[in-house]
């Protein structure tokens, strides 16, 4: 008899839950992945939370996990082959990825949709977000991965947000003076998990085939 999958309402582009199906890849947990159309959200997942925002994990006792950040930890929680959750360096980790979260995000939404916020030119947005940028290239510029010479949970929580910033205008992103992050992204562009992670699934619909993630 096979087990219940917990269940991720996923959207394939919002780098939330990327970062998210990234920490179930790592951790080698299947899900049944129920991917989202954001203008049209299924009455499902609202129902369990009602922000309406994805990810959402579904835990087949009940309990449900509203944040991208929460999935990862949980997830690893249950299996890190790869100590993501090096307890050296978890609070440098935690501390870096609420820095992306709360401040070089909002940056970032600025500098994608620029001609929503008039306020500032979509360069001076650039470059509010290239802050945080600096901060990276200093730390890949001591070391191969953002903490270390292995890879922790702030690289995967981070690494969808800088790719979503290089992609506005990936000619401006690569001629800009980040070597060691520009290699650093591409390093993860083509890692086998992050190309999993990336895999195309039609929108979920009530009755439809399970979709298991990884497969």
């Amino acid at each position: 008899m096979t087990s219940p999958l917990h269940r991720l309402y996923s959207f394939r582009r919002c780098p939330y839950a990327m970062r998210a199906r990234l920490g179930l890849l790592f951790a080698e947990q299947s899900v049944a992945l129920r991917e989202v159309t954001l203008k049209n959200k299924p009455e499902q997942m609202l129902a369990i939370s009602p922000k309406g925002t994805v990810p959402v994990l579904q835990l087949v006792d009940g309990p449900v996990i509203e944040e991208s950040v929460e999935i990862m930890m949980w997830a690893l929680e249950q299996n890190d082959p790869q100590g993501l959750l090096d307890e050296k360096v978890l609070s440098e980790a935690n501390a870096l990825i609420a820095q992306n979260d709360n401040e070089f995000k909002q940056w970032l939404d600025r500098y994608k949709y620029a001609d929503r916020h008039p306020e500032m030119t979509q360069i001076e947005y650039r470059q509010q977000g290239e802050v945080f940028l600096q901060d990276l290239e200093a730390l890949l510029t001591e070391n191969t991965y953002l903490l270390g010479n292995r890879m922790t949970i702030a690289d995967i929580g981070i690494m969808p947000f800088v790719r979503q910033f290089a992609h506005v205008d990936r000619e401006v992103f690569y001629g800009l003076p980040y070597p060691k992050l520009q290699q650093w992204l591409q390093y993860w562009l083509e890692h086998p998990l992050f190309v999993q992670a990336m895999t195309k699934f039609q929108p979920w619909q009530e009755g439809g085939e399970v979709v298991v993630f990884p497969a």
